[in-house]
């Protein structure tokens, strides 16, 4: 329900600050929520499989929304569309064969860290002291981004070791 909040937002409103304020929201539930069942022990095979489906698709939205919207930067987009759509080949790739690719802890922070950055670029767009959270938005991009694509790389090599 949020992402359709956000994408009504984004594209029926044009008000890209609350969109940004509510990803961040949407972002930091689907935190706790994550802990939550670690800490408590109730984490699910279902849960494994649907939570980075939820997260892929909030990002995703987010990324190419934001791109096509002009609120995020196409390099920073693209960069992570990509990342998305090879991770997600090697994903179906490996469920094919009846396995599943282990979720690392790094990918993990670099979500988080993305998670930051993306929300950063929409509420930079608002009036409340837009120039820092385009600094922070650029500064966490090119930090979870980096981390991103080193998972990515990661995965490739247990792909390549199976």
């Amino acid at each position: 329900m949020g992402v359709g909040v956000f994408v009504w937002l984004i594209f029926g409103k044009q008000e890209y600050a609350g969109a940004g304020w509510l990803l961040l929201v949407i972002g930091w539930t689907d935190w706790v929520d994550g802990y939550l069942a670690r800490r408590l022990n109730q984490v699910s095979e279902l849960g494994k499989l649907l939570d980075p489906l939820a997260d892929r698709l909030a990002i995703a939205t987010a990324v190419i929304g934001g791109m096509f919207v002009g609120v995020i930067p196409l390099v920073l987009g693209i960069a992570i569309a990509l990342r998305e759509v090879a991770v997600g080949i090697g994903t179906i790739f490996v469920a094919a064969k009846g396995g599943k690719i282990e979720v690392r802890w790094l990918g993990k922070l670099a979500t988080f860290i993305l998670y930051g950055a993306i929300p950063a670029f929409y509420v930079a767009q608002g009036t409340f002291i837009p120039t820092v959270f385009l600094v922070i938005a650029w500064v966490l991009g090119v930090i979870g981004l980096v981390l991103y694509w080193w998972v990515a790389g990661l995965y490739a090599r247990d792909l390549a070791a199976r």
